[in-house]
């Protein structure tokens, strides 16, 4: 018997930059779009904001959430209508 290795997963980098000292997550499939549980970390005053993640293989969607306000990867060039009438950013992993 072969065993298979019950959940792959690797390492994403998320980046985004914004006006310092804004708070910025992301939110998506794969953390039940949770819009505070995965924080981005900003460059000292820079405003140029990174988290890295673990996720299992497959597709994913995901937004930006800044200041309260949801928004698309726009260094992302695959998106997907949403129920809320806008898109979401995906990732394949």
């Amino acid at each position: 018997m072969k065993l298979l290795p019950a959940h792959i997963e690797r390492s994403v980098q998320f980046e985004l930059s914004v006006e310092p000292g804004s708070q910025v997550f992301v939110a998506g499939t794969f953390n039940n779009w949770n819009p505070t549980a995965n924080p981005l970390k900003d460059n000292p005053g820079s405003g140029h904001c990174k988290a890295t993640l673990s996720l299992p293989a497959g597709r994913h969607e995901y937004k930006f959430v800044v200041n309260g306000v949801w928004i698309i990867d726009s260094n992302c060039s695959d998106w997907v209508p949403n129920a809320y009438g806008s898109l979401n950013s995906v990732l394949h992993v």
